[in-house]
């Protein structure tokens, strides 16, 4: 068994990996090309984030039932589903270009509004939720649960403003 300082070492280096791995990805300018199929990947994405709204909203809800083995099967599934997320995610923008969202007028702010608290509150939330999955594992439920509180909605907000920040830009996906 991993000890809980090594644990948390992890976890910190996790959470500041992951999202400087993403900005030097997004950051090439020459994309590489892994096939057409990959033009799929944003509408992959807007069902992921889409699975995983509904997946944390079932988690709540069985932890308020009670159902701790449906609580930690939701939970599970949505952290799960993060990690294909962030697959499906970096291999989209390292072989397309980023996608020029065409509205105008107030949907441009309420697009750009959407967007950018999308994504810095998934750069703030994800030590939180890492920490909420590592203390959960290892049974340390109160740890579990006073981090969650903390994690659970700002999760549920980046789960859902991912969906519209999709419903938003997907007609635009087509003119590249």
């Amino acid at each position: 068994m991993i000890s809980e300082k090594r644990a948390a070492w992890i976890v910190n280096a996790l959470s500041i990996a992951i999202p400087l791995v993403v900005a030097v990805l997004l950051s090439i300018w020459t994309k590489i090309d892994l096939g057409t199929w990959t033009k799929v990947l944003p509408h992959a994405i807007g069902v992921i984030n889409t699975l995983t709204s509904l997946l944390l909203i079932l988690g709540l809800t069985a932890q308020k039932w009670k159902r701790i083995d449906l609580h930690r099967f939701a939970m599970t599934g949505a952290f799960c589903l993060g990690a294909v997320f962030l697959v499906c995610y970096v291999t989209y923008h390292l072989s397309n270009p980023s996608t020029k969202f065409g509205g105008e007028g107030p949907i441009r702010i309420v697009y750009y509004t959407v967007l950018i608290s999308h994504i810095g509150l998934s750069l703030i939330v994800l030590p939180f939720v890492l920490r909420a999955f590592l203390f959960a594992v290892t049974n340390q439920i109160e740890r579990h649960r006073r981090i969650a509180k903390i994690a659970y909605p700002i999760w549920l907000y980046v789960s859902i403003t991912g969906v519209m920040a999709y419903l938003m830009i997907s007609p635009y996906y087509s003119a590249h």
